[in-house]
């Protein structure tokens, strides 16, 4: 198979560092409203919208009508939070990222950033990192109908980047919402990395074309699997 058209790149735990922020922002933001997280409730959230995660959390929580009355409020509380901690601290990307994105200019290949945060905190990042010259879409919650496991985010990418082909897209990210919503978007590839919230045991139960340590390795994962077609 030919090299991807296209490249949807999750952001934090997949190219930038600070996936260890979330819990204690999701914490705090739940607090407002006396409801305590389980480390099982915040890693269920990884990788998904962040709206639709903080709604279904607190009608678990505390049933329909105060969930109504809460999600806005505590997710605002969250996306606070978060783009706080990231103000406050210096932002990094994950290492091999700049190779990555490099090897992809080499070969044609575009670059979308894709995140289940809304723009807000995502425009920090970006801006942090001074990225905006580097990728070719960044696509964000708050910009599709819904987020992760759903395949919208992925779409949006291709339509700004003007690729057709789903088979010609591959996606990259470290949660099992990933995975899911490139299986369901039908992805070309569908890759997995360890450097953020989901373990190897939690991403090989989902589909996946390669799980790799990092995205460092990425480059190196797709000239293999030339050298094997090739062969």
């Amino acid at each position: 198979m030919d090299k991807p058209a296209l490249i949807v790149f999750d952001m934090i735990g997949t190219t930038v560092r600070g996936s260890e922020l979330l819990p204690s922002a999701l914490k705090k933001a739940f607090g407002t409203v006396g409801v305590n997280l389980s480390d099982d409730d915040i890693t269920a959230a990884r990788g998904k919208s962040k709206r639709e995660a903080i709604s279904s959390m607190l009608f678990e929580a505390v049933g329909a009508k105060k969930a109504g009355e809460y999600a806005m409020g505590v997710y605002e509380a969250f996306e606070n939070a978060m783009v706080q901690q990231y103000w406050d601290t210096t932002v990094h990307a994950i290492d091999g990222t700049r190779e990555a994105f490099d090897w992809c200019r080499e070969n044609r290949t575009k670059i979308a950033l894709a995140t289940g945060f809304d723009r807000r905190l995502a425009d920090v990042l970006i801006e942090k990192l001074e990225w905006s010259n580097d990728v070719d879409a960044i696509v964000t919650n708050d910009e599709v109908s819904r987020g992760r496991p759903a395949p919208y985010l992925i779409f949006r990418a291709m339509e700004i980047t003007d690729v057709d082909a789903v088979a010609t897209v591959a996606t990259v990210g470290d949660t099992t919402a990933d995975l899911k919503a490139g299986e369901n978007a039908g992805v070309g590839w569908n890759i997995g990395v360890l450097t953020g919230a989901h373990s190897r045991k939690k991403l090989e139960k989902e589909p996946h074309t390669a799980i790799i340590d990092s995205i460092e390795d990425l480059p190196a994962l797709f000239e293999q699997e030339e050298q094997s077609d090739s062969d």
